[in-house]
């Protein structure tokens, strides 16, 4: 009872940590989305619509917002079904989307020629971008730890219930041998009239009634001429 306890507080605590991160998703969706419609109504305005080359900023905050929903998706599910083969994979997916947030991290900070590596954005949202963060370097540092100490969270929770496994126990608690499950009836009709019973009206029990018939015949002779 108190295994089944804990372990429906870590599934709580992992669906809750993960709901964080399905937020952030949306969030991000909902901002590539505004830079989107930003964006194609500034071309329709210069008729350019051929000339300008693939606004990439934008398109790569709306596939890391389409990842973060499927990754939140895949943890629900794996909290709930407690299986090792799915938490094991949902956390080496938080493992490796930690790993590329830190290499991207110290890659702008300590390259001074960060910017170098991207290239470059025909929109505009990426200077854009760069300049929010940079006006606002404190409330970007705290929502950046943020979102790194719940994906560890993740894995913390995640390893724990992985450790705790699946729920095992079975629907019926009683210690009586005899005591089936309705959904066996088989096994429960067994149980009941015994291991050598055998429906009446099968090929089965009329060889059982007249295997009786005969050794009952047999004992009725045995004692006439006796």
């Amino acid at each position: 009872m108190a295994g089944r306890m804990v372990r429906s507080c870590v599934q709580t605590a992992l669906k809750a940590a993960n709901s964080v991160v399905g937020l952030a998703g949306m969030a991000v969706i909902l901002y590539a989305l505004w830079m989107l419609r930003a964006w194609y109504r500034e071309v329709a305005d210069l008729h350019l619509h051929q000339r300008l080359p693939v606004p990439w900023f934008i398109y790569t905050f709306l596939g890391l917002g389409i990842f973060l929903c499927l990754l939140t998706c895949s943890g629900h599910i794996a909290a709930e079904s407690a299986n090792g083969h799915c938490l094991s994979c949902y956390m080496a997916i938080v493992f490796m989307l930690i790993i590329m947030e830190g290499a991207i991290t110290m890659d702008v900070f300590l390259n001074s020629n960060w910017e170098e590596d991207f290239p470059a954005d025909p929109s505009g949202k990426f200077e854009d971008f760069k300049d929010f963060v940079r006006s606002n370097f404190e409330i970007c540092e705290w929502v950046g730890l943020s979102v790194v100490a719940v994906q560890v969270l993740l894995i913390i929770l995640g390893m724990v219930l992985r450790t705790l496994g699946p729920d095992r126990e079975t629907d019926y608690d009683s210690d009586d041998d005899t005591t089936v499950p309705a959904r066996l009836p088989l096994l429960r009709n067994q149980a009941q009239h015994g291991s050598d019973y055998a429906e009446p009206n099968t090929p089965l029990g009329l060889t059982v009634r007249l295997t009786r018939t005969v050794m009952m015949t047999q004992l009725c002779l045995r004692g006439c001429l006796s």
